[in-house]
């Protein structure tokens, strides 16, 4: 199998963007096709228009958790059986733990246990999303349609985190540049200066005084810093596992400005999508909520969500709690009530679902233009002062004479660093 990156113009007339797994480029063309899809542009994907695999749990990432799907419903609808379809998918499954966990559910089929029972003793492969939706399937009798439809949706998944995460990829990197520039800074380079001028004495300007202390404690005492460093890192990540510290943290994160409210518009696209593809396949809307739940990230989205179920199981139209949480976009409980009139639903849901695949987009490409410029400056307000102490003392001197032997000093200790480096 490869995976061919494409654009296409959909039957709604929206552009849309992805990559879609096949065994060559043909049949690929015609699966988007049969979609009712105008395909823009396709092209065999390579490692710079990839998507990034996502992994459920340890095991097994989303892109091959959807190719499995695509097969499996390929498949059956060659009047395959269940165990036929699962024997042949074990073989030819490249992933060792994924494999042998197709096998196992191949065995509890055999035995007679349903195929949704069987991928539920292995949850670490099998997200409890999937195995509702086949529960739905095989007792409406569309299991073909119940694995096209959570392909579809681990494909959408993978495409919507892996563009968060590419986007985050470039500003972690200027983060690591900074880091180790002020590192080889602080730990080499201005010890070599602190020695030379320390030879030529005088009164250095306070600004060179703060540096070389700082250079020093990093020099003498980095394991103190790095026990501190990792002290909170781990106090916080234990802390955010409380109810309390995850709420704090999920209200802080939905406040900051760009990061929440693309928080808000993944949440929504996430959560809108999510319950389509449940719906259509059968699962009740309570039971449906409580997967989209457990799904969230964010702890204040999930008590929206868990507030808005428990509305729900009492009778009370979805909306209605979602309005009230005040954590979700007008149009999302706008359009969810339009659906709960005309008894459209689904149709409501993936437009929504849809409107914010594109906000997504956008707001991260926003985000990561922000971003840019900030880190330069902060990398330009750490950097700058440091290159201003070690050049100071050379002009701070009040003799002709002194002002020579300084930056004789200061050639030498230029050639000692790059030397050294």
């Amino acid at each position: 199998m490869a995976s061919y990156k494409y654009e296409v113009v959909g039957a709604d007339g929206k552009p849309k963007t992805g990559t879609i797994e096949a065994m060559n480029m043909e049949v690929a063309s015609a699966e988007l096709k049969s979609g009712g899809n105008t395909i823009v542009s396709i092209a065999r994907a390579n490692a710079f228009n990839k998507d990034l695999e996502i992994h459920i749990g340890k095991a097994v990432s989303v892109r091959e958790m959807s190719v499995f799907c695509r097969q499996f419903e390929s498949v059956l609808n060659a009047g395959v059986t269940v165990v036929e379809a699962l024997d042949m998918l074990s073989e030819q499954t490249e992933n060792k733990p994924f494999a042998n966990a197709i096998a196992e559910v191949r065995d509890s089929v055999q035995r007679g246990e349903t195929l949704a029972v069987a991928m539920a003793e292995h949850p670490k492969i099998f997200p409890n999303l999937m195995v509702q939706m086949v529960a739905a399937g095989e007792s409406s009798g569309g299991l073909d349609k119940a694995f096209s439809r959570v392909g579809s949706q681990f494909e959408k998944e993978a495409h919507l985190k892996g563009l968060i995460i590419k986007s985050a990829i470039y500003p972690v990197i200027l983060i690591l540049v900074i880091i180790v520039v002020v590192a080889i800074m602080m730990i080499k380079i201005v010890p070599t200066f602190t020695s030379q001028f320390d030879e030529v004495g005088g009164k250095l300007p306070g600004i060179t005084l703060a540096v070389m202390a700082v250079s020093d404690f990093f020099v003498h005492s980095w394991y103190f810093i790095v026990a501190i460093i990792a002290g909170i890192a781990i106090f916080i990540h234990a802390w955010k596992k409380t109810e309390g510290g995850a709420h704090i943290l999920g209200k802080f994160i939905l406040k900051v400005p760009l990061v929440g409210p693309l928080s808000i518009k993944t949440a929504s696209s996430r959560m809108t999508r999510t319950l389509s593809t449940l719906m259509g396949s059968g699962v009740q809307l309570v039971d449906a909520l409580g997967l989209v739940t457990e799904m969230m990230g964010n702890a204040v989205v999930k008590q929206a969500l868990k507030d808005a179920t428990e509305e729900v199981s009492r009778g009370i139209p979805l909306s209605k709690p979602l309005a009230d949480s005040g954590v979700f976009p007008p149009m999302v409980y706008h359009m969810i009530e339009i659906g709960e009139e005309t008894g459209n639903m689904e149709d409501m849901l993936d437009k929504v679902a849809a409107y914010y695949d594109e906000e997504v987009e956008s707001a991260t490409e926003a985000l990561l233009a922000a971003m840019e410029p900030l880190i330069i400056i902060v990398m330009a307000v750490i950097v700058v002062p440091i290159v201003l102490a070690i050049m100071m003392p050379m002009y701070t001197t009040a003799s002709e004479p002194d002002r020579r032997q300084k930056k004789g000093c200061y050639m030498s200790a230029m050639r000692h660093v790059m030397i050294d480096t």
